[in-house]
């Protein structure tokens, strides 16, 4: 499908903007010039205001931009608050997840714990492009450095000696501190720069708790780190090029994943690289397709490196409220062991304001299941997951949705894990939310 050209360059004016309308422009406005008055609005944006908006990177609409530098479909429903002053333009959007969650089988597990993340964005609009500032900040490590039961997953360390497996693990205080530049080289084109500590590589789909497709979803995906798992990365600096409805970009970054210390700030050598290729060739759909080469991404994994390849696509149906579809495969070739692939389908439909269904369908090839010492330990079996979940919306409060909800999960797996983990466990997360 070939990419089109955008529209005409839209004028930004500090109006009222509403979260939540559908996307009824095309493929993205250009980058529009502040209005000289300098009228402060505190309120929910939404995407048929933020269309005549333009993006932290090129001259589209902001709508299309998602974590990091990565792209989502430019009809993307958003929630979250945001101010115009003068030439400049701030948001903020957050999630607080209270889970009970029953992990079953003989290697699951039951906890009560939260997870969260808070986003707080400012661009100030230049003459020639844009300059950008990012910060995300999350209160996972409250929950401990071994996160919470989740089966099947695995990746990082509690304690720097063993892998966490069964578990997903938190993410650091810091999750993205970032400034960004970009340089209209045209109407329909701009170069631009981003740099983090910690960032964002040019590598996999938007992350997880980004992707419209699984907003309401509080379970991690198993492929994680197959497909996402860089969105924190201790260094990065990514360049690229964007010419109309096309992004080409590329990454140098610090390839090893946050260790057990989930409140510091780390540094190190920008060893790694990626390069990333986007495209949204209509308002409803976002490509990619990446590959990058990660040193000693594992701490208990000291000299293997890891070549992995990935590709999505994000699709906005036109139906309902909004109803998003991602689908992503990743790669993993480590140059010591086995290579394995995961991949996922996932969708979210939001009927009303008020109601949303969820589901997600993942195939991962896992070869750490197991301890060394343990019999099965070194062995790739293929997990396949299925979970659904529902999510009731039901108090606005401001700026403020308070909603409930619960999910289901099921797995099928080679008999050889029957002994280990029973015969198709079933899990599931009961939670309430608080989104901006």
């Amino acid at each position: 499908m070939a990419c089109e050209s955008p529209p005409a360059r839209v004028s930004r004016s500090p109006v009222r903007v509403i979260i939540g309308c559908a996307l009824l422009a095309g493929t993205g406005a250009a980058r529009a010039q502040a209005s000289p008055a300098d009228a402060p609005i505190a309120e929910p944006a939404g995407a048929e205001g933020m269309s005549g908006m333009a993006g932290f990177y090129g001259p589209y609409a902001l709508t299309r931009e998602s974590s990091g530098t990565s792209w989502q479909p430019d009809s993307t429903f958003l929630t979250g608050l945001h101010r115009l002053s003068g030439r400049w333009m701030g948001m903020v959007h957050g999630l607080v997840n209270l889970i009970y969650d029953d992990q079953g089988g003989p290697r699951g597990a039951t906890q009560t714990f939260s997870n969260s993340w808070l986003m707080l964005l400012a661009r100030r609009e230049l003459s020639d492009g844009a300059f950008g500032v990012r910060l995300m900040l999350s209160a996972d490590p409250l929950m401990g450095r071994d996160g919470y039961p989740l089966l099947f997953q695995t990746g990082e360390t509690a304690n720097g000696v063993v892998p966490l497996v069964d578990r997903q693990h938190p993410h650091d205080l810091l999750m993205e501190a970032a400034v960004t530049y970009s340089h209209d080289t045209s109407p329909d084109s701009s170069l631009y720069v981003y740099a983090g500590l910690p960032g964002e590589p040019a590598l996999g789909p938007p992350a997880f708790m980004h992707r419209l497709s699984a907003v309401d979803n509080p379970q991690a995906p198993l492929g994680h780190h197959w497909l996402d798992s860089t969105h924190v990365s201790w260094g990065v600096l990514t360049g690229g090029f964007i010419w109309r409805n096309l992004k080409l970009e590329a990454s140098a970054f610090n390839g090893r994943e946050p260790d057990q210390d989930h409140y510091n700030i780390e540094t190190g050598p920008l060893d790694s690289w990626a390069v990333r290729l986007a495209c949204n060739p209509g308002a409803d759909w976002s490509l990619q397709a990446s590959s990058g080469h990660l040193v000693t991404p594992e701490q208990l994994e000291p000299g293997v490196n890891v070549q992995r390849t990935t590709a999505s696509v994000s699709y906005n149906a036109p139906l309902a409220l909004s109803w998003q579809t991602t689908v992503a495969w990743g790669h993993n070739a480590p140059t010591a062991g086995q290579g394995s692939d995961a991949f996922l389908l996932e969708s979210e439909v939001r009927l009303t304001p008020a109601h949303a269904v969820f589901a997600r369908f993942e195939r991962v090839g896992k070869d750490d299941l197991f301890l060394a010492g343990q019999p099965l330990y070194g062995r790739l079996f293929v997990v396949n997951s299925l979970s659904a979940g529902y999510v009731h919306d039901f108090v606005q409060l401001g700026g403020v949705s308070l909603g409930v909800g619960a999910l289901v999960s099921t797995y099928s797996y080679p008999s050889a894990l029957n002994a280990s983990y029973a015969y198709r466990p079933t899990s599931f997360m009961v939670f309430m939310h608080a989104r901006l």
